[in-house]
């Protein structure tokens, strides 16, 4: 088939129109008929409904078998899994008469699983085989409580990705997994401690309240691997690994260690972000960004619920200068913080502050000396130029401070109260604190002015808090040396980034990159392994960095300690652990080597390290990506993977972000065994959401999902998530395209189950060394397929390979669909079923329709691997062929002797013959008895259609008589409608077949409408003052409606002309 035909299946595109021409005419004439037979229906129904009325019985319930209504759709049995858990399942009943993607998918993961296919495949001497490996961690889910379809969008392309390789024979080994998830989780069991038992963590203590959230980790863990099995992902389970398991535990604390001694990781007293209800801090990628367009009124997480607060504007007031009239204004979205400014910043270049560098303002409040002092950071141009410097409380300030030597004042305490250094407002909330100091200024006479201000607020991921900067002491990693390694290793090869907009990104992110604050005061992670040194009789400052220790023992910790203060007296030095644990993202940085062993040298280490690809979101390259590449490169001294594929965000089908409060998380499980709306609401009843959100997320998901979600099967679900990926930042979720890749399945089970069939029960595959050799004898079909499925062959492993996932499916739906089901399949028919057909014909036909089967089969495994399962099980074996499952077969590669050019281009014109006589059929209905005359001037392709009627015929539908002409005066009889191609005419007689009369008189009726309605038109747009007085806009309106009625007018009109000339004829 020609690429353009492949480019217009590929973008799902409607029919092409009708060649210009006597039939192009009469697509109104169609629709006529459509409209009136549609009318004809209604009345009819409605005629029986009325004698249905007016029966005697007509109040009484009538019996389903008499009832007259078109015929509801068969609903599937209910399917109950006999096969015993691990064993295969029995292929010797005979095939459903349709899919079910339950009865499909049942039983076959369980077999895998308890087979070892998911198991790396290796040498007998232990070695990994002559193919390769192919290694993949997966991304580790979070246990904070079940998997949504970002997670299945992963497991799709990983999954998809492990069963190629390992098909194509390479040791394979996909680790399972999960993550602790610090904050997360802790909050999540909080609240639920909170709503069921009214109690705190601190209630509990620490070691209890650990107890607990290890009891939710082991339901949810249990929860997240049933959906991967679902999913079919097939991980080596045995390896499965937690982030908190003994053995990571313990090479968490081998890195602090070995970073923290080589002086990498620090303490330090530094700005972090800080949410002062959860007290902690937090990464970046906790942090989500609110933008306010201007004033805005909003509830603050940890104030007053009923109390709302202005923000989006900048407030300007004065500062007096020391000893002077002269008064200096600033402006700030944050009053509040004015209670910790430590200078006013001017340009060095402002002409209007020269006079005031290095003299002093007074703080209106606390009566503190605050220097003027020349930086580059203010802008001239904007507002008054002079800026407040509050170091303590903002990341800009921070650095000028630095340069500057400013003092830090910190004037918020952990939990967001105004501390004493914000005296005279100690005690009160951060917000209400910013309605009492700007009326304080008012009194004074300070306060300038208000007005609107386009701000970004910093809000808390997980509680939903506005986040404060706050100088917190923490451990922080040195990041600027380990960012240059990972910058080289992306620019020399060794770390291949796809697509390439995150290739960008990664060079972007780690050339401006900051150092690391790993540190997060809670109490569910790795507890960080710094001890602090208490000696006794000494003044014992916590924030002294020369104080701390590490160990990887408390024992370890002590020795260094001693080593480290041997001037001192043993008996005097008392340990004290860090309360803080260490930010998760700390230990997935080490996930790709850690769950191989390290920093033992084990086999799997050997085998499987560096890994072959890390698949995620590309939300999370700089967060967790850039990390694991540093700290491998840093304690490896290797790059932890030779790729990195960053998938699209999903979002829903309105584009928005996924989240438990919208409404809008969709459970794969969801959209596998299909849900009610009422279990989907329930579903958020007992959820974590507070009443707010819980109104939120009901009215979305009653919006969204009417009547549900419709059961689709993994299969589909997969297949769907794979062919929206290609290289975009976002995939925006229908679900009901996932219903129609079910549809896909659907039509897999039926050509599957028609082709053996045709095959027969005593079928036998030709003998593995000749089955993909040609005969010689295959007819012109046989070798356009056979080229056709060389093709997908080629594009499916070029496109896996290039991780493009939209066209890989692509590629594999359109053989399947377009290529086999819609035509090959149709021509086998009357070949294998026809009295008339030779032996070698009918053995030709079914040898072919075999290779197509079984090579189409595992053309799809990777990206559907249950119903390819299930049919693979069910073909005809050839000789010697012992693989027991079809993960374990080979992969299809191309077969040279298959390519045919010059069969598809033969056979593209046959089907351009076929199209163009389908396309007269549907235009005048005729569906039967039809005979065609196709006229062609060149012989060779008159020959070729001649041995070819068979077909036409088969594929045109409802041809009975074809007949292969030269063009000659009188060749084809008259009452003939026309379709012209390239180097052909079809001729479609329908003398004889239609009442042109009355189609004369549906038409002529027809046209009165149109002509009614632009008559009138004409009126109003000849109308006096029409030019002068109508809004352009609506001229326009008129204009294009008067046109397309004389368009219908006109095609109308050519309808009843070509009826007059059929007639006549």
């Amino acid at each position: 088939m020609s690429d353009k035909k492949d480019a217009a299946k590929a973008a799902a595109a409607p029919p092409a129109a009708p060649a210009e021409g006597a039939k192009s005419k009469n697509q109104e004439k169609n629709e006529a008929k459509r409209l009136e037979k549609e009318a004809k229906f209604k009345a009819k129904q409605a005629k029986l409904a009325a004698a249905a009325a007016a029966a005697p019985n007509a109040g009484v319930e009538a019996k389903p078998a008499k009832a007259k209504a078109a015929p509801t759709p068969k609903e599937p049995e209910t399917f109950v899994n006999t096969t015993p858990k691990g064993d295969k399942k029995d292929m010797s009943t005979p095939m459903a008469g349709s899919y079910n993607p339950k009865a499909v998918e049942a039983a076959w993961y369980d077999w895998w699983e308890k087979e070892g296919y998911f198991k790396p495949e290796l040498k007998p001497n232990g070695s990994a085989r002559d193919e390769g490996t192919f290694v993949v961690p997966i991304p580790p889910p979070n246990v904070t409580g079940s998997l949504h379809t970002g997670h299945a969008l992963t497991n799709s392309v990983q999954d998809c990705l492990v069963r190629w390789n390992r098909m194509h024979g390479k040791t394979t080994l996909w680790v399972p997994g999960a993550d602790h998830a610090g904050i997360a989780t802790q909050i999540v069991v909080e609240k639920k401690l909170m709503r069921e038992r009214k109690i705190t963590r601190h209630d509990l203590g620490r070691e209890k309240f650990l107890e607990e959230v290890f009891k939710w980790k082991d339901v949810h863990i249990d929860r997240i691997y049933n959906q991967l099995r679902r999913l079919g992902s097939s991980f080596d389970w045995s390896r499965s690994r937690f982030t908190m398991d003994p053995g990571l535990s313990a090479a968490v604390k081998e890195a602090f260690v070995r970073l923290h001694d080589d002086g990498v990781i620090y303490r330090s007293n530094r700005l972090v972000n800080w949410c002062t209800k959860l007290k902690t801090a937090l990464s970046n990628v906790e942090v989500e960004n609110m933008e306010l367009d201007g004033r805005t009124f909003l509830t603050v997480a940890d104030h007053d619920p009923n109390k709302k607060y202005e923000f989006g504007v900048l407030i300007s007031f004065a500062y007096q200068v020391e000893n002077s009239d002269e008064r200096i204004v600033v402006a700030t979205t944050r009053l509040e913080t004015m209670l910790g400014d430590t200078a006013i910043a001017v340009h060095p270049s402002d002409k209007r502050y020269k006079h005031l560098h290095g003299k002093y303002v007074i703080h209106p409040f606390q009566n503190r000396r605050i220097p003027i002092i020349p930086d580059e950071y203010p802008d001239p141009e904007f507002g008054t130029g002079a800026v407040k410097i509050t170091p303590a409380h903002d990341f800009n300030d921070y650095i000028v401070g630095q340069r500057h030597n400013l003092e830090n004042i910190t004037i918020f305490t952990d939990d967001g109260l105004i501390n004493e250094n914000g005296a005279p407002f100690t005690g009160l909330k951060r917000f209400d604190a910013r309605i009492a100091v700007l009326k304080a200024l008012e009194e004074k006479g300070l306060f300038v002015g208000k007005s609107d201000n386009k701000q970004v607020l910093p809000i808390c991921e997980r509680s939903g808090n506005i986040v404060e900067p706050l100088l917190k002491p923490q451990w922080w990693v040195n990041c600027q040396g380990m960012a240059k390694q990972a910058i080289e290793v992306a620019r020399s090869g060794d770390l291949n980034i796809y697509p390439p907009s995150s290739e960008k990104e990664w060079f972007r992110w780690l050339e401006n990159i900051q150092d690391w604050c790993i540190s997060r005061q809670l109490w569910w992670g790795h507890r960080v392994p710094a001890y602090y040194v208490e000696i006794a009789g000494d003044e014992n400052d916590r924030s002294d960095s020369s104080r701390w220790v590490s160990g990887r023992s408390d024992e370890e910790a002590r020795q260094k300690a001693l080593k480290k203060f041997a001037s001192v007296d043993p008996k005097k030095i008392t340990l004290h652990q860090d309360e803080d644990v260490l930010d998760t993202w700390f230990s997935a940085g080490l996930w790709p080597f850690s769950i191989m062993g390290w920093p033992e040298k084990t086999r799997d280490f050997e085998l499987f390290f560096p890994n072959s690809l890390l698949e995620t979101g590309w939300d999370i390259l700089f967060f967790w990506v850039t990390r694991m590449v540093m700290l491998s490169l840093t304690l490896t001294g290797k790059t932890p993977f030779r790729d990195v594929y960053c998938h699209a965000m999903v979002r829903d089908a309105h584009g928005r972000k996924m989240s438990k409060s919208l409404g809008n998380t969709i459970d794969p499980l969801d959209v596998i065994e299909g849900i009610s709306l009422e279990k989907l609401l329930h579903r958020l009843e007992v959820g974590n959401l507070d009443p707010r959100e819980l109104t939120r997320a009901r009215d979305a998901q009653a919006k969204d999902f009417p009547n549900g979600i419709a059961e689709c099967g993994t299969d589909a679900l997969r297949f769907g998530l794979l062919a929206y990926t290609a290289g975009n930042r976002d995939l925006n979720l229908d679900v009901m395209r996932i219903e129609g890749y079910r549809k896909f399945c659907n039509k897999l089970w039926n050509a599957t189950r028609f082709a053996l069939m045709k095959l027969g029960d005593d079928y036998v595959p030709r003998e593995v060394g000749e089955a993909h050799t040609l005969t010689g004898s295959e007819s012109l079909a046989e070798r356009w397929i056979l080229s056709r499925l060389n093709k997908a062959i080629v594009e499916t492993n070029q496109s896996i390979q290039q991780y493009n996932f939209m066209q890989a499916t692509n590629a594999v739906y359109q053989f399947w669909l377009y290529d086999l089901c819609d035509v090959f399949l149709e021509v086998c028919k009357p070949v294998i079923d026809g009295a008339d057909s030779d032996e070698g014909a009918k053995a030709s036909a079914r040898n072919v329709l075999y290779i197509c089967l079984d090579q189409g089969l595992k053309l799809l495994h990777p990206f559907m691997p249950f119903v390819t399962e299930e049919l693979y099980q069910r073909l005809p074996r050839r000789a010697n062929d012992k693989v027991p499952t079809i993960m374990k077969s080979r992969y299809p590669t191309a077969v040279a002797e298959w390519t045919n050019a010059e069969a598809e281009e033969r056979f593209d014109f046959v089907n351009s013959i076929v199209h163009a006589t389908r396309s007269l059929l549907t235009e005048y209905n005729i569906r039967s008895n039809a005979t065609v005359y196709i006229e062609v001037a060149d012989r060779t392709q008159r020959l070729l259609l001649a041995k070819q009627t068979q077909i036409i015929s088969t594929l045109a539908k409802g041809v009975k008589v074809v007949e292969v002409l030269a063009p000659a005066p009188g060749a084809v009889p008259p009452g003939c409608v026309v379709n012209t191609i390239p180097s052909a005419t079809i001729n479609l007689l329908v003398k004889g077949q239609l009442d042109f009369d009355a189609e004369i008189k549906k038409l002529t009726a027809k046209v009165a409408k149109p002509q009614q309605g632009a008559a009138s038109l004409r009126k109003i747009m000849a109308g006096e003052g029409y030019e002068a007085n109508v809004k352009d806009e609506v001229k326009a309106e008129n204009a294009a409606k008067l046109k397309g009625l004389e368009a219908e007018i006109e095609t109308l009109q050519a309808s009843i002309a070509n009826f007059e000339r059929l007639k006549a004829a």
